[in-house]
């Protein structure tokens, strides 16, 4: 939905959730155009919103103000509060490092879970070094691949 509205020029007014300032006097016709098009851009963002959702979850947003209200409402429905996020990150970090592959696993599934382990601390904001992952797969791996 993010990227929905980056592609376009949206993701700004549900970031910032600002009124464009008003018109000045004696305001030329292009003026007067983009003025109405930075006004028209909230419900665009909101229109964005509602429709990228299911019924259910429309229900929920249909109330909100602006478009940020709708996106912190979304955000709250779908990641949790941030202690809930924290929590579900401690969890994650204690997966990965308690990863060891397993004795009749392939290289490849080994790779997918530590790839999935770490998708899942990056959706919730974290990154984990490119050096730390090879690290972890090196000293996991079992000695017949050394």
């Amino acid at each position: 939905m993010k990227t929905y509205l980056q592609v376009h020029d949206l993701w700004n007014v549900v970031e910032n959730d600002t009124e464009p300032p008003p018109l000045r006097a004696n305001p030329t016709i292009a003026q007067i155009r983009q003025h109405s098009e930075k006004c028209s851009n909230k419900h665009k963002a909101m229109a964005c919103l509602q429709n990228g959702v299911s019924d259910v979850i429309f229900t929920q947003i249909m109330a909100c103000e602006s478009p940020k209200q709708a996106w912190e409402k979304l955000k709250e429905e779908f990641m949790g509060s941030d202690k809930t996020r924290q929590q579900q990150l401690i969890n994650l970090r204690r997966d990965f490092e308690n990863l060891i592959m397993k004795k009749f696993e392939t290289i490849k599934q080994y790779l997918d879970r530590i790839m999935a382990t770490i998708n899942s601390i990056k959706l919730l904001g974290e990154d984990l070094s490119k050096s730390r992952v090879i690290v972890k797969v090196i000293t996991t791996l079992p000695e017949k691949f050394e």
